[in-house]
């Protein structure tokens, strides 16, 4: 259950068609339990009601059997919106397509999402430098996806070639948030935040030789941008700035012009 449902299911009682007793046991049932115990996993059921997100798999270091365990547990709560689970070794996304042949899979993302995508609100629009950094903004554009915002890509449009990134003002405009993804030396989040007044979050990519560090380089980049407005997410986290970027389109949706 997740806040969509848990307004539904208030509606619901307030027209009487479902019974205050019914609605309780409903409730008991779910978000007020709080938790379902897999043994090796204790799935946080009333998070989707605390901060309208559900939980989410983080497949590294898991088996392919956990990762398919987890998602039937978090299918089988319902709600609004699908289950989903990022970061997945080839044998997860080999299992879950076994376990969920209608499941959305990403490769490029290593993520996959259990269940109907919800309508989309509101528009997020991942532009990424290079195609080196594909993968990072596939996790960031599957999410937000996920998370319920439409989404728009707009890549290979790093600065060595600064007319690419010109030609698409108009597109980073249009969307309600940014995610902006580079690697290097991260320079591209600064060039768009000088040229539109959309809500970014930008995301430094582990993509660079040496003395990149990791991303370390692009990550000091984007903390020190001398544009307004920069957020930064963590080092190849696409699914945080995802996360953070479909609740900003879906809260500009309900409200548009605002902000």
């Amino acid at each position: 259950m997740d806040r969509v449902d848990l307004e539904t299911l208030l509606h619901d009682v307030a027209a009487g068609s479902v019974a205050v007793t019914d609605a309780v046991a409903r409730l008991a049932a779910g978000p007020l339990n709080g938790e379902a115990h897999l043994g090796f996993a204790r799935i946080d059921t009333h998070r989707g009601v605390r901060t309208g997100d559900p939980e989410v798999v983080y497949g590294a270091g898991k088996t392919p059997e956990q990762t398919v365990s987890i998602l039937r547990e978090l299918v089988a709560q319902g709600g609004s919106r699908p289950a989903l689970a990022t970061r997945l070794p080839d044998a997860a996304v080999d299992a879950v397509r076994a376990a969920f042949p209608e499941a959305h899979v990403d490769e490029a993302a290593r993520a996959v999402a259990v269940g109907p995508l919800p309508q989309p609100r509101g528009t997020v629009c991942v532009v990424a430098a290079g195609t080196s950094d594909g993968p990072v903004a596939a996790e960031a554009a599957f999410t937000a996806r996920a998370f319920g915002a439409g989404v728009e890509r707009v890549d290979d449009v790093g600065v060595a070639g600064i007319h690419r990134i010109l030609r698409a003002r108009a597109r980073l405009e249009a969307a309600d948030c940014l995610i902006v993804v580079a690697g290097m030396e991260g320079a591209l989040p600064s060039v768009v935040g000088g040229m539109v007044g959309v809500p970014m979050v930008a995301v430094p990519t582990s993509v660079g030789y040496g003395a990149s560090f990791q991303g370390l380089a692009a990550l000091l980049g984007m903390l020190n941008s001398c544009a307004p407005g920069v957020v930064v997410s963590n080092i190849d986290n696409g699914f945080g700035a995802g996360v953070f970027a479909s609740r900003v389109a879906r809260r500009a949706a309900v409200a548009p012009g605002v902000g």
